[in-house]
């Protein structure tokens, strides 16, 4: 049972995250007019290629995307790549509780206009039975792509397309596990 269950909402059916999903899926044809590649956006790797261009060639850190993660543009890039997700390795789209929210705390709006950017109000994509600490949240994928640096400045190279390996988690926590072996 995910964290969500436990609080009387079903994270694949939240009401806003339906909402949001519609929303997206009919805004996909303008918003991939928009891309400039409304011809390869075919939801493979190759597409994320394309996105990621795109992504580079519109934001210049990844504090720029999380400050404009309402404009359309954004939100369509966030819906894109989680679809792409979605289709590639079998995941659905959810919206998670925070583990750090108290108990009695309401859940937050999906995308909250107000929300400071480091809470947790977007939506993820996770294999049904996982609950959010394995799930892939795009926005988040969306800005790694364009940090260039880990916290001890050692260079990083991302890609969107790195998101649609099966072993997209296993490959980050194992990092962790051997970063927390050589303390």
């Amino acid at each position: 049972m995910t964290t969500s269950a436990h609080h009387g909402m079903d994270p694949i059916r939240h009401p806003s995250l339906l909402a949001w999903l519609t929303e997206r899926r009919e805004a996909f044809e303008a918003w991939a007019k928009q891309t400039g590649a409304a011809g390869r956006l075919d939801f493979g790797a190759g597409s994320l290629d394309a996105l990621e261009a795109r992504l580079r060639d519109t934001f210049t850190s990844d504090v720029e995307i999380r400050a404009r993660r309402l404009d359309p543009f954004v939100q369509g890039a966030v819906w894109y790549l989680g679809e792409a997700i979605c289709r590639t390795r079998g995941t659905v789209w959810k919206y998670e509780r925070d583990a750090d929210l108290p108990a009695d705390a309401p859940m937050p709006p999906l995308f909250a206009p107000g929300a400071p950017t480091g809470v947790l109000d977007t939506p993820c994509v996770a294999l049904p039975e996982n609950g959010p600490d394995r799930a892939l949240y795009p926005l988040n994928i969306l800005c790694r792509a364009l940090v260039t640096q880990d916290e001890l400045g050692e260079p990083l190279e991302e890609h969107l397309r790195d998101a649609l390996a099966e072993n997209y988690l296993d490959e980050e926590e194992n990092e962790d596990e051997v970063d927390l072996g050589e303390e």
